[in-house]
């Protein structure tokens, strides 16, 4: 038991540090304590340049294949194609990246990331228990929806003939 304590207040202790790490990294949500739903909220002109600019290049990433090579010789090549959409489509991220929702969506996945650190996953016995237990119920409530089908087909067929 002491061990198990033990190793649970390690787990805590380092999940309180990474934690603590990140929040003194990103000043900007630190030192205004908001949450990155409000972060989210905002916007400014800039965000809306990026957003149509993401926009912008995403739409373009997907005409390059159809429409490029009949104006352009070196896009005739599949792998000069391929390059550029995929830059066009990392840059549109980029931008994405850099607006209020994309450094909010930032600020989740840390959040997400120090969550799934905290959570307890079940060892193999419990995995093979629940899993054991899970298919038992199933072919109960398979069974008593069989027997509930073949009674109304029964008793619809009375009436019907």
């Amino acid at each position: 038991m002491s061990n198990n304590q033990d190793n649970l207040d390690s787990k805590l202790s380092d999940a309180k540090a990474t934690a603590s790490g990140m929040l003194s990294k990103d000043k900007h949500i630190s030192a205004t304590n908001t949450s990155a739903v409000e972060v989210a909220k905002t916007g400014s002109a800039k965000d809306i340049m990026l957003w149509l600019l993401a926009i912008a290049l995403l739409i373009g990433a997907t005409f390059v294949n159809q429409y490029l090579p009949g104006y352009w010789q070196p896009a005739n090549d599949v792998w000069t194609r391929i390059g550029l959409i995929v830059t066009l489509f990392v840059f549109a991220l980029v931008c994405l990246a850099l607006t209020h929702q994309g450094r909010a969506f930032k600020t989740l996945l840390k959040d997400a990331a120090v969550e799934l650190r905290r959570v307890t996953w079940p060892g193999k016995d419990e995995t093979f228990q629940y899993t054991w237990q899970t298919i038992v119920v199933i072919g109960i409530v398979g069974f008593f929806i069989w027997l509930l089908d073949n009674f109304f087909n029964w008793f619809v067929g009375l009436f019907i003939g």
